[in-house]
């Protein structure tokens, strides 16, 4: 039979303390004189004693929790974003608990309703769209940010993303001053954010006179995505000199076809991607990219919550960040 565990009568009891006081101790170490805290410590080290969270949180009626729901885990940006949350959170005495998207509504709806069933103070959402379960739990006033898409006017719901038009049009911008007029596009699907990217796209082509290069292909948010729409511009008549890929991801997989097709990145072909993820600055992929602030944009989220968590009458809010062009290896001056 395995030993039963030390309770906080042990504690008091090694100590020469009331329970009381160990319990005190537990919650507001502050409020303890540091003579009775050192004694009360050591007696919880020697025991092995740990705090029951579950059992204060109760007597608190505060879990001290922030659910985080993420519905890609696939691409490198979510973790990039969950440790800017992290930190802000667990600097105000809060934990996070982490579960993931799906595809499947009734999944996704179920993985809401466990954070609930674990009275999580507030939740932050990490995707481009609005999950399923979700506007049941904010009009069941959990508060509520999500990042990466941008919402206006439902109460209990912030939201934080960067200018995705602005960004778009900064990298065709940064290819049109290498020189490069047949600009391809690999779409991100038809989530807001692929479609905002895609409008920045078409704005900047037109605002330079190239209208009629304006040239989209279907592709997703993912590697596959970005290889598959890549041999669809490839394959196409217009001999692009340079592509624009809806994400940093799928921009990994606009190089692999390039490099299948025979041509060289960025001699033959530049590709800029979006997001910034910290695996394209590696060497061997050198990737050019729009860069979301995305440690500031999980950190500012935090903050969002933990305010409307003090004040759930304040008016929803959104935060829309500027990204920045970061140049490296995978663009050039298109070749004459």
């Amino acid at each position: 039979m395995a030993p039963s565990r030390p309770t906080i009568k042990d504690v008091a009891a090694r100590a020469g303390v009331s329970k009381s006081l160990v319990s005190l101790a537990m919650r507001a170490p502050d409020r303890v004189s540091p003579a009775r805290l050192t004694s009360i410590r050591a007696a919880a080290d020697a025991l092995g004693y740990r705090p029951n969270a579950a059992a204060r949180n109760l007597a608190d009626r505060r879990s001290f929790t922030i659910g985080v729901l993420v519905q890609d885990l696939h691409n490198p940006i979510s973790a990039e974003v969950i440790a800017g949350v992290q930190r802000q959170v667990r600097a105000r005495g809060y934990h996070t608990m982490l579960v993931t998207g799906s595809a499947d509504a009734d999944l996704e709806r179920g993985e809401i309703e466990k954070l609930l069933e674990f009275q999580v103070e507030g939740l932050i959402i990490i995707g481009h769209r609005m999950p399923a379960g979700a506007r049941a739990a904010i009009d069941g006033e959990c508060p509520t940010v999500i990042i990466s898409r941008a919402e206006a006017g439902i109460m209990g719901l912030d939201s934080i993303s960067n200018d995705d038009v602005s960004g778009a049009r900064m990298a065709v911008n940064h290819l049109y001053d290498l020189g490069h007029r047949r600009i391809a596009h690999i779409t991100g699907g038809s989530n807001q954010v692929a479609l905002l990217r895609r409008t920045g796209y078409e704005a900047a082509m037109n605002s330079h006179g190239l209208t009629a290069n304006i040239a989209c292909y279907e592709g997703a948010f993912t590697d596959e995505g970005g290889y598959r729409g890549t041999h669809l511009a490839l394959a196409s008549p217009n001999e692009h000199s340079a592509i624009f890929v809806a994400n940093d991801l799928a921009a990994v997989g606009a190089l692999a076809a390039i490099a299948e097709n025979g041509r060289r990145v960025p001699e033959d072909v530049s590709v800029i991607g979006y997001d910034g993820m910290a695996l394209g600055a590696l060497r061997s992929i050198g990737l050019t990219t729009i860069a979301q602030p995305l440690a500031s944009m999980g950190a500012d989220a935090a903050d969002l919550l933990l305010q409307r968590i003090g004040d759930p009458s304040r008016p929803p809010g959104h935060v829309n960040l500027e990204p920045r062009l970061i140049t490296r290896n995978t663009t050039s001056a298109v070749s004459r």
